[in-house]
């Protein structure tokens, strides 16, 4: 069965912002190390190398792709606990990333937001956000992983309905 796409599509004034989130009941700080520490990003994402400060660039190896590429990330912003900005560049392109951190009512959102300059690829992206953030979920509450090929192409329709209204 075909997981139900979150992703939001907004116009921005540089482009478009591809919005993504997750609510988890646990520490803010527990919640930050799975998205900043190699050992638990290694779980969901990839494992990086390399010196992790605004202004360093690391290696990240995309544990979950065909051939576990690797990407450069250049760190932007690090306010711990609550925000990581980074550029990655590999063949696929740049792209700018924020990983936002709230906490409200006993439970930490954490919103993945893609800056984008264009809706090209959206159809294609929104499914890949939504499910690494599902990587996510299930690293943290133990529960199977998904399988890619349950998001794309079955959830692509979501995001490029989005971006037709945004035409």
């Amino acid at each position: 069965m075909a997981p139900t796409p979150t992703g939001e599509l907004r116009r921005t004034a540089e482009g478009y912002d591809l919005v993504l989130a997750r609510t988890f009941a646990a520490p803010i700080d527990d919640v930050w190390a799975s998205v900043t520490e190699p050992e638990r990003t290694a779980l969901w994402f990839g494992a990086w190398r390399g010196t992790a400060r605004p202004g360093g660039t690391i290696e990240v190896q995309l544990g979950f792709e065909d051939g576990a590429p690797w990407t450069t990330a250049r760190i932007e912003a690090c306010e711990p606990p609550h925000r990581l900005a980074v550029t990655t560049s590999d063949q696929a392109g740049s792209w700018h990333l924020e990983l936002l951190l709230a906490e409200a009512g006993g439970t930490i959102e954490l919103r993945l937001v893609h800056h984008l300059t264009s809706t090209a690829g959206v159809g294609d992206i929104g499914p890949g956000w939504e499910y690494y953030l599902d990587l996510l979920v299930a690293a943290r509450d133990g529960s199977p992983r998904p399988r890619f090929e349950d998001y794309h192409p079955s959830t692509s329709a979501h995001f490029e309905r989005q971006a037709a209204a945004l035409a």
